[in-house]
């Protein structure tokens, strides 16, 4: 008779199977982007760009904001760069959710509330330790913490296809937060969602009121982004993320947005009013994160602020966003007071992603203005 396997023992050996798959899939992709190659896109325009990722493209929605000279423009367009009729197209805006949570950090810095200064600990309910990051560390992605650390909803939200931050509970991350041991230094610039979901958890202690309703409130009433909020699943297009309540990576990626409320996100950003949003983008350390093939493309990561990337040879601001299926992009030139944000239904992967349309275009608009 053929014994049957362990339902734990199958269960093990499915994980270790996908994460085979997931890690030789990650070398794969790493080897094709640090192989040297000429990068056709260099040499192509904003336009030629849209073009050519909206080509034979039904579905697609891409909207294109621009702030210059005071006045602001939204289009819109389709399949094959075609011109489409204005709508409130709800857009997922993935990692520039970042961008209003540091926003919410820095406005607690203003009223008193917190310092740069402070280790999460100060807020957090974690075990004792000899050291944990500071705010400041979480903001500038200096922290030591990894992009997100393994918890067992990853493995069903892979097989289901679901958020990979989907059921993560805020006691898991904690739990997480208390196991990692840093030093107490600048580490190397590495991006991580997981810094900046502790920061939800700070945030939270701060204003004793979770963060759905902390961020919904803040951008509603005090930005004036209406049809801005934490995502429920539900929008007017398709393939958004679902979210349990309450999750604890809502504050590094769970916003949708409309054209309409980045616009006057973009507006506020420029303005630097209220003053902590002047800080906000003002650098706060240097990264010198700029790839090669980054820079083949004319997006550079040379200092960070609280969240904000900083491009110091351009003097351009920017941040980005992708979710399964959408990315978005939002950069601005504060000297000469010119700003761009693009949001498409598109996946970050699909052909020339939105950072690069954003930061064509706005480079295009900046040798105009001289």
């Amino acid at each position: 008779m053929k014994q049957a396997v362990n339902p734990k023992k199958r269960r093990i050996i499915w994980i270790i199977l996908v994460s085979v798959v997931v890690i030789i899939g990650a070398i794969a992709g790493f080897l094709l982007l640090s192989a040297p190659k000429e990068n056709p896109v260099e040499n192509m325009t904003f336009e030629q760009c849209l073009a050519y990722t909206t080509k034979d493209t039904p579905h697609a929605k891409v909207g294109v904001v621009v702030l210059q000279n005071g006045q602001a423009n939204i289009s819109f367009y389709g399949n094959n760069a075609g011109r489409i009729p204005y709508e409130t197209y709800e857009f997922e805006i993935g990692s520039l959710t970042k961008t209003i949570t540091a926003a919410l950090v820095l406005r607690a810095v203003s009223e008193g509330a917190l310092s740069l200064s402070d280790p999460v600990n100060r807020f957090v309910l974690l075990p004792d330790q000899a050291y944990y990051p500071t705010i400041e560390r979480l903001l500038t992605h200096q922290s030591g913490y990894k992009n997100f650390y393994f918890e067992r909803p990853m493995f069903a939200n892979f097989l289901s296809g679901e958020n990979s931050f989907y059921n993560i509970s805020q006691g898991t991350l904690r739990r997480r937060v208390g196991k990692v041991h840093l030093q107490d230094r600048d580490y190397p610039f590495s991006y991580s969602n997981f810094g900046i979901s502790v920061l939800g958890l700070v945030l939270e202690d701060v204003y004793q009121t979770s963060y759905t309703e902390l961020v919904n409130a803040f951008v509603q009433q005090e930005l004036g982004m209406q049809h801005t909020r934490v995502s429920d699943g539900t929008g007017n297009l398709s393939g958004y993320w679902n979210w349990a309540e309450n999750d604890a990576y809502m504050p590094a990626g769970a916003l949708i947005s409309t054209a309409d409320d980045m616009a006057l996100y973009a507006r506020v950003m420029l303005q630097g009013s209220p003053n902590y949003l002047a800080q906000v983008q003002k650098p706060i350390a240097k990264v010198n994160a700029t790839t090669d093939q980054l820079a083949s493309l004319s997006i550079r990561m040379d200092s960070v602020g609280a969240t904000w990337i900083i491009d110091d040879e351009y003097g351009i601001v920017w941040h980005n966003g992708g979710t399964s299926y959408f990315a978005s992009y939002h950069g601005f030139d504060p000297e000469r007071q010119i700003a761009v944000v693009i949001l498409t239904n598109l996946s970050p992967g699909y052909r020339i992603p939105a950072t690069v349309l954003g930061a064509k275009l706005l480079i295009e608009l900046q040798n105009q203005a001289g």
